[in-house]
């Protein structure tokens, strides 16, 4: 599995005899530990390194050397801290481990010192810094290989932006300045576009075809229209127009919805298991972070969504009712469903105490991979209660559509989808709903029944903005974009009329201030150019 990125440790490995290790680079600059070093450079271990660390920890994967200092490997996991900052901090996830920073999300009161906020930050900086060096040292090594790295460089500022807002800027290996998030935005629209014309072409892969998990065209694209969408809340102007222009790009190109389910298991289902990149389901991802339980480990990417998310009870497998999740000793009863998203599929607030591989027929929805067997639905006592306080999700796992075992039972197979084709479809309702008056028009309201009838669930003749935004959970819960979606919506901080459970520290919910809707940068990067946001 994973052939392009499969051997990313030992071409990283050779970043170490040159010298360009790091650990929580804040200044987004790196250099050689000794001066009299002279580094010998390789095009394609640097070329490896700005892609693994969406990936892997360090340069030794899962229990090897981790690349961010003070936190470990699991924790600073990009996905992972991703998935924290946009999941545990809404509507859809809650999480009651005592881990330091968990309680903090789930109630909304995280601040500068915040652990995980710090190795995100730190893990996003830290690939900067790579992308940087790269294109210092082999920029003129290969035309595409150059506008990948932009790209990936792009999407990590994009995502700096996105939770940070203001943020610290370098293009190359210099101190930073700061960027207001318009201009730090603008920067991302113009790179993107600038960079398309070197993206090879949009065409799907499976892990068997070369150049899988390498960015195209359409990777571009997706960003773009990610970026367009949110336009009006990165710098206070919309870009409707725009968003569903390259929301329909993606939409009119070869990567396609996997639609066909395999030995019993669902179409969408098959987009989460440990084979993803083997089936149909690849024909989907226009980018995935690679994943593969023997060469490309983690604990901060499927695995964790995998393990946290279950416990020894539950068993996913409809072929083996002694099986768990595809993994061998990895149930660690951590993140479950808030009583919210239940609701979205059983909206009477009677979601049935079944188990997970009987709960999407009573949803009359493929989505609705939820466990409820011996849970209740309410939340409990919050971050202080039991992983049984909530339904738990069964979402992701390493199970293989054929049966089969995966490559090594403690780490999965499963790549992790970091733009689905079906989210080109929600963007493209939106945008064009929002340029319409709020109402969907009957391309968009065809978009949003393309994905429902995928998942098996009715469709229907009108839809709300209201309604889009519980489509988006529906479509996309435990994938990381939450946060950024309530917040378009206007559902997140600030004097609004939207609480959920938990919300704010207290059960009923309550509002939190509007600056809360980005994060504090890390205490220790406030210095010389880079200022604190407000409130914080």
């Amino acid at each position: 599995m994973n052939k392009y990125l499969k051997h990313i440790i030992p071409s990283a490995i050779l970043l170490l005899s040159s010298g360009i290790t790091v650990s929580c680079v804040g200044d987004l600059d790196v250099t050689p530990i000794d001066p009299n070093v002279k580094p010998e450079v390789s095009a394609a271990a640097l070329f490896n390194k700005c892609y693994a660390n969406l990936g892997v920890a360090g340069n030794g994967g899962a229990n090897g050397d981790c690349d961010i200092d003070g936190l470990d490997g699991g924790t600073t996991g990009f996905i992972r801290q991703m998935w924290n900052s946009n999941e545990l901090t809404t509507d859809e996830a809650m999480c009651h481990w005592s881990d330091a920073g968990v309680e903090q999300f789930d109630y909304n009161t995280y601040d500068a010192s915040h652990p995980m906020l710090n190795g995100y930050f730190a893990r996003l900086t830290t690939g900067i810094t790579y992308c940087n060096d790269y294109l210092a040292k082999e920029s003129d090594y290969n035309a595409a290989m150059t506008a990948e790295i932009r790209f990936v460089r792009a999407l990590e500022y994009y995502l700096l932006m996105d939770a940070f807002g203001n943020i610290p800027f370098a293009e190359t290996l210099t101190t930073p300045t700061m960027k207001t998030r318009a201009e730090a935005y603008d920067w991302i629209v113009k790179e993107l576009l600038a960079i398309e014309p070197a993206l090879s072409a949009a065409q799907p892969k499976k892990s068997s075809d070369a150049n899988y998990g390498r960015v195209d065209k359409a990777a571009a694209w997706m960003l773009l229209a990610r970026l367009y969408l949110n336009a009006q809340v990165y710098t206070g102007t919309p870009q409707w127009a725009k968003a569903a222009e390259y929301a329909k790009k993606v939409m009119d190109s070869p990567y396609r919805l996997n639609t066909v389910g395999k030995n019993g298991w669902s179409a969408y289902q098959m987009l989460f298991m440990g084979d993803n990149g083997e089936t149909d389901a690849a024909y989907e991802s226009i980018f995935s972070v690679l994943q593969d339980g023997l060469t490309t480990t983690s604990w901060g990417t499927t695995t964790f969504l995998t393990a946290s998310a279950f416990d020894d009870n539950m068993h996913a497998n409809r072929h083996d009712a002694s099986a768990v999740n595809g993994l061998s000793g990895q149930n660690w009863g951590g993140n479950r469903c808030r009583t919210d998203l239940l609701k979205r599929f059983f909206p009477n607030n009677d979601a049935p105490n079944l188990a997970c591989t009987d709960m999407p027929a009573a949803a009359h929805d493929d989505r609705a991979i939820f466990d409820g067997k011996d849970r209740t639905l309410d939340n409990g006592k919050g971050v202080n209660g039991k992983f049984t306080d909530g339904f738990a999700t069964a979402k992701f796992v390493n199970f293989k559509t054929d049966g089969s075992a995966g490559h090594d039972l403690t780490f999965s197979d499963a790549d992790f989808f970091f733009f689905r084709k079906a989210e080109a479809y929600l963007i493209y309702a939106e945008a064009t709903a929002r340029s319409n008056g709020n109402r969907l028009t009957p391309d968009g309201i065809a978009a949003v029944n393309t994905l429902r009838a995928r998942a098996n669930a009715e469709t229907k003749t009108s839809y709300t903005l209201s309604d889009l935004c519980d489509e988006w959970s529906r479509e996309f819960y435990f994938e990381g974009i939450r946060r950024p979606t309530l917040i378009r919506f206007g559902r997140f901080g600030g004097d609004v009329n939207y609480n959920w459970s938990y919300k704010g520290g207290i059960k009923e919910g309550r509002n939190f201030p509007a600056s809360k809707n980005i994060f504090a940068i890390p205490s220790a990067y406030v210095k010389g150019a880079i200022k604190q946001n407000p409130d914080y």
